[in-house]
């Protein structure tokens, strides 16, 4: 019987496996639904735009969208070891410290404010760049700054013929500015937490790792968390837990699970039939995404990396990568963004925006006649709106229902028009306007406020960054208290995305690594 049972081998499952199985005293039992991360396109940098579809995600769809048009989304959700940071586009932000000062004043998180997190950033980081109060060098997961494309380079320079001043360094308390991003890769790879934090602990004899495994749901009795049933040779079976259970599957798996379980809005439990052990009502609440816009430019000729989308070019990348480890390959493409306001009244930048040099990249994003493009998307960081995550049914194998509720309140439909603008003024500035043929979306044809909302409903998508469905909170409505333990029932404890009381002003894995750090010491407490 394993003293810890951790239900998610993702972000925050692998970190926790590994760092918990450090003392021989513990034993740990991790439990995937999805594979080991055996794809050669996990670990190539280059890889990520061949994730966002196939069998290494769950295959979800959002309900209609109310306010973008009755479209439903695309929504890629890990199912493999590693998780997101398995399948993402590596992009190395944390946030800034106001994000977390936030959760502790505002949400009553005591322990999780900025000087308390720092800590555990710098614990993860392995920086190959730099150091100093901000950043570690000798963690576990590789961050890594790369040798930018040329086109990405001018992107830089564009932005700072808008006005935006050069910012070498997203992660150093500040913000605002352009500039390029670190990655999570090391000596050209990716650097999952599978293969930074949970490989090296394979060994381990107080370690086992099920992948393929189906969790059907939590077992709780005399309000105790006692383990999992799994699905084992097609029959439910018990895996009981010594001390707790721990999950971590997201901030669309964490919640599923919790109310297959019992745990969760006692109404709406009862009309998928399942007994309610304890009523929940915020769990599978309060979910939260950025919402992105992408706008798209035509170039002039082939000064991207669109042309390795022929079979010869794709040779050429291959030989540099495999003898180098240098190239198209070992770039995560999104390799330069930027953070800026679009309400100056914000204290910090509202909007983010990833410049990629290169179109129809990633799964429902298109590419431009010519063949060869770039793309510039932007996000409002903190948006206001609010979705949830229910079931469709108390059958363990459907999908659950997501509703990201977009734009619901107007002000954030209007920070995205602000993002479209900002990408589009930069992109029209001389250092890059020399590459470029014209804005191919949106067109001419989009000039007004309302144009340019009806462009934002439109074209709208996630940008796979759901957090605050078990959210975290001092108040007794919270899904689970400042140490990660679920309210009403022992031994059970949520530690991923799912908890985050607010988005982060950034993209997410990092924060995510964050908190499963944090939460390995409250246990070992």
């Amino acid at each position: 019987m394993p003293d810890y049972i951790i239900i998610g081998g993702g972000s925050a499952g692998c970190v926790l496996a590994a760092r918990l199985s450090k003392n021989p005293d513990i034993s740990v039992l991790l439990i995937e639904a999805g594979p080991r991360d055996r794809n050669p396109y996990i670990h190539l940098p280059v890889g990520f735009f061949k994730m966002t579809a196939g069998r290494l995600i769950w295959g979800y769809r959002t309900e209609a969208g109310r306010q973008i048009g009755g479209r439903q989304l695309v929504y890629p959700q890990a199912r493999v070891l590693g998780g997101g940071s398995s399948i993402n586009a590596q992009v190395y932000t944390r946030g800034s410290p106001e994000d977390f000062n936030d959760w502790r004043d505002s949400e009553g998180c005591m322990g999780w404010g900025y000087a308390d997190v720092l800590p555990y950033f710098r614990k993860a980081e392995g920086n190959d760049t730099f150091g100093g109060d901000c950043h570690g060098s000798d963690g576990p997961l590789g961050v890594s700054s790369q040798t930018p494309h040329p086109l990405t380079r001018a992107f830089v320079q564009a932005g700072q013929d808008a006005g935006l001043p050069f910012n070498a360094d997203f992660n150093n308390g500040r913000q605002e500015g352009i500039g390029f991003y670190q990655t999570t890769t090391r000596n050209g790879r990716r650097s999952s937490t599978a293969t930074a934090y949970l490989h090296p602990a394979a060994s381990r004899p107080n370690l086992e790792v099920r992948t393929d495994t189906t969790i059907l749901r939590i077992m709780v009795q005399n309000g105790c968390a006692i383990g999992v049933e799994i699905l084992e040779n097609g029959r439910p079976t018990l895996v009981r837990a010594e001390r707790e259970v721990i999950l971590t599957a997201g901030a669309i798996g964490s919640p599923k699970l919790l109310m297959l379980s019992g745990l969760g809005p006692a109404d709406h439990l009862r009309a998928h039939g399942i007994d309610v052990l304890r009523d929940l009502p915020q769990v599978g609440q309060n979910l939260q995404d950025h919402t992105a816009v992408d706008v798209i430019g035509a170039l002039r000729g082939p000064f991207g990396i669109d042309r390795y989308k022929r079979r010869h070019w794709q040779v050429a990348a291959g030989l540099e990568y495999a003898l180098f480890r240098k190239g198209p390959v070992a770039s995560n493409i999104v390799e330069a963004g930027g953070y800026w306001w679009g309400d100056r009244n914000e204290t910090t930048p509202d909007i983010q925006m990833h410049f990629l040099p290169g179109a129809g990249i990633e799964e429902g994003i298109g590419t431009v006649p010519g063949g060869h493009g770039c793309t510039l998307n932007s996000y409002h960081l903190r948006p206001r709106s609010r979705g949830s995550v229910t079931l469709a049914s108390a059958d363990p194998g459907a999908a659950p229902r997501i509703d990201p509720n977009s734009f619901a309140d107007p002000y954030d439909l209007d920070r995205a028009v602000d993002g479209i603008r900002m990408c589009q003024d930069i992109l029209s500035q001389p250092s890059f306007r020399r590459y470029l043929r014209d804005i191919h979306l949106p067109g001419l044809q989009v000039r007004t406020q309302s144009e340019y909302q009806e462009f934002a409903r439109q074209h709208a998508r996630t940008s796979y960054h759901p957090v605050g469905t078990c959210r975290m909170g001092g108040s007794d409505d919270a899904v689970v208290d400042p140490q990660l333990r679920l309210r009403g029932i022992d031994r059970l404890r949520v530690c991923d995305s799912s908890v985050m009381p607010r988005l982060v002003s950034a993209n997410t894995n990092a924060a995510t690594i964050m908190i499963a750090e944090r939460a390995a010491d409250l246990l070992m407490e």
